[in-house]
């Protein structure tokens, strides 16, 4: 049963949440293609950014835009996770959960692209 009395609170909470974070970020670059490539993305698309004569506020809009497809990925392999600690049976709700998922991942592939597309012209 979960005892909610005894929670970490304060500092401590944030440091152990924290550890959870790195935790399932170092599991997604080990065993995660897609987030590696969204990563990568990430890493050599933000320097250039740097590059472009536009605002500051422009680069950061350009940044949260491959920031938000990141968070797209994480959010698509925790309901690919969910779905397979339920049972890897093939069932036509879980490839369906599987499904939006990815195309959540494509909506924000879509809306990063716009997004550059715009600033960028």
């Amino acid at each position: 049963m979960f005892d909610n009395t005894n929670k970490p609170r304060g500092l401590s909470r944030i440091y152990l949440a924290s550890l959870n974070s790195l935790r399932a970020f170092s599991w997604l670059i080990n065993h995660e293609a897609a987030f590696r490539q969204e990563l990568l993305l990430l890493i050599i698309a933000t320097p250039v950014t740097f590059l472009l004569d536009i605002t500051v506020k422009e680069q950061i809009i350009l940044i949260v835009a491959l920031l938000f497809i990141i968070f797209t990925e994480i959010i698509n392999t925790a309901i690919e996770a969910i779905v397979d600690r339920v049972g890897l049976e093939i069932h036509p709700l879980s490839g369906l959960a599987k499904d939006l998922g990815s195309a959540a991942v494509l909506l924000s592939v879509v809306i990063a692209v716009l997004v550059w597309i715009a600033v960028i012209f």
